[in-house]
């Protein structure tokens, strides 16, 4: 009954689950496999951090290794299990956030949060790959884990750690996405706002009186300081609200 259970719960990504979960490469019979999954997969991110998640097809990756397609399905049903494998591996074995032994939830969670803008400025394509239904892996989810053993001790109720950790992580990502649009050739951008500056300034010469508010914000942030500031400013403008919900009544 388990099995079914779990058979109606994915469905279609059962391949993924075994994948990902049941801890089994194939082939298990014969000579040692020049093959494994691991060394598809690494091929198959090399792929991606280079040209994008498009890149990747059985057949391109087949060719990288050297062998036919058709030998990369003795180990990987297809594509999407490709992807999902990428996608863990890629993520990799979460570290453990710095402070989180002191019990500071706070530096805790902005580590983790640092930790995962690492992983998608390595990893851009992760951005596209981690949208839509689809099998968590265990580094997945070990972030996810970490990230939840950093509340534990604020107040926050189960729901609530993970709505938190739903906004942090959602507020990771949309500044990954923002340096990555505004990269050139694919690479992310190593300074968006400074990019998205300079591209609006030069779009409103001699349209100010139009947009007024936009006009006068960019013109305070001529001059100065860098503008890389929209990722630290969001990160601790949530934490200030996690703290002072966490600290209600």
């Amino acid at each position: 009954m388990a099995g079914d259970e779990k058979s109606s719960a994915f469905g279609d990504q059962a391949g993924s689950v075994e994948l990902l979960w049941g801890g089994r490469e194939r082939p298990s019979r014969g000579p040692k496999p020049a093959l494994s999954l691991e060394r598809i997969t690494r091929t198959a991110i090399g792929l991606a951090d280079t040209g994008g998640l498009g890149a990747v097809s059985m057949q391109r990756v087949a060719a990288e290794l050297d062998f036919t397609k058709m030998s990369l399905y003795r180990y990987v049903p297809g594509k999407a299990e490709l992807v999902a494998l990428m996608i863990d591996t890629a993520m990799g074995e979460p570290p453990e956030p710095a402070g989180a032994a002191a019990g500071d939830w706070r530096g805790a969670l902005r580590d983790w949060a640092q930790r995962l803008a690492a992983v998608f400025a390595q990893h851009p394509w992760l951005l596209s790959a981690l949208v839509g239904p689809r099998v968590m892996g265990p580094n997945e989810l070990g972030w996810t884990e970490r990230a939840l053993a950093a509340l534990a001790g604020t107040g926050l109720t189960g729901g609530e750690q993970l709505d938190a950790v739903l906004v942090v992580s959602g507020h990771v990502r949309a500044i990954a996405q923002v340096s990555a649009s505004m990269g050139v050739g694919g690479a992310p951008a190593k300074e968006p706002e400074a990019a998205l500056s300079a591209a609006l300034n030069e779009l409103l010469v001699g349209r100010s009186e139009r947009f007024p508010a936009l006009s006068a914000a960019l013109a305070g942030t001529a001059g100065g300081e860098s503008r890389e500031q929209a990722w630290e400013f969001g990160l601790e403008r949530i934490l200030d609200g996690l703290e002072a919900y966490a600290g209600r009544g």
